[in-house]
């Protein structure tokens, strides 16, 4: 029983955060067996990324985050670039671009993020099951709350851009680098400040955090509206478009 209570941290984020984006991609939804393989993937690439730091280590460039942030604010903040932040948002990048992208289903801009989003959602979870062991109960809660929010940001800034340039046929790997390199940059000045100054660097990240989410949620918006728009022009008998039942656009 207390073991079963000690997993709702880490259940109930996954819980809210899988039926959020499932409502967010109710005009078109994406089979629920493509979004469990996404998070699933996410639970796999979590072991993929643990092993680039092991890398780290083996090469002798694995160090202590915490024990930088009081040593070398320098050598902190390159690790948090260069480590960090890269090593993370490729892991989580690699079955989206090599698996996702593929889905016969992926045929509208807002799928680049909804599948990116339910990686993002399993890697943060498989995270933090690993931090539950040395969390207190109201630590574990905070964390099973902020590591989604955190990691499903960052994978939907190259969920986008990876996303938009499948859909207009253009080449993958220039988008993906670009995107890619947008979230390894603003995940490691994330975990930069936060882990310079645990408490007091808490506003700062929280505001980053919240205008990345107004940036978010303003692209949810305008990708929901310009599908809504597609599916009434499709309704009206644009050639080559779903049936009339398969469009469910708001009304």
């Amino acid at each position: 029983m207390l073991d079963g209570l000690l997993t709702l941290p880490v259940l109930l984020p996954v819980l809210f955060w899988a039926g959020y984006h499932y409502h967010k991609d109710r005009h078109l939804p994406e089979p629920p067996l493509n979004l469990l393989l996404c998070f699933f993937m996410g639970v796999g690439v979590s072991w993929f990324s643990a092993s680039l730091y092991e890398l780290l280590g083996v090469v002798g460039l694995r160090y202590d985050a915490f024990a930088l942030a009081e040593e070398s604010v320098v050598g902190l903040f390159l690790y948090a670039m260069l480590a960090i932040g890269p090593i993370e948002e490729l892991a989580k990048l690699l079955p989206f671009l090599i698996v996702a992208v593929r889905f016969r289903h992926f045929d509208e801009p807002i799928d680049g993020i909804v599948y990116a989003s339910f990686i993002a959602l399993g890697y943060a979870a498989a995270e933090n099951v690993q931090y539950l062991q040395f969390l207190s109960p109201m630590e574990a809660v905070a964390r099973g709350f902020a590591g989604p929010v955190v990691h499903i940001l960052f994978a939907s800034i190259w969920g986008h851009w990876i996303g938009m340039a499948w859909l207009e046929k253009r080449p993958l790997l220039p988008a993906a680098a670009i995107g890619f390199l947008l979230a390894a940059a603003a995940h490691g000045i994330y975990d930069f400040i936060v882990l310079l100054e645990p408490v007091n660097a808490l506003p700062v990240a929280a505001l980053l955090i919240v205008a990345g989410w107004i940036w978010r949620l303003r692209l949810l918006h305008f990708l929901h509206l310009d599908a809504v728009e597609d599916g009434k022009r499709k309704k009206a008998g644009t050639p080559g478009g779903p049936a009339e039942d398969d469009v469910r656009a708001d009304d």
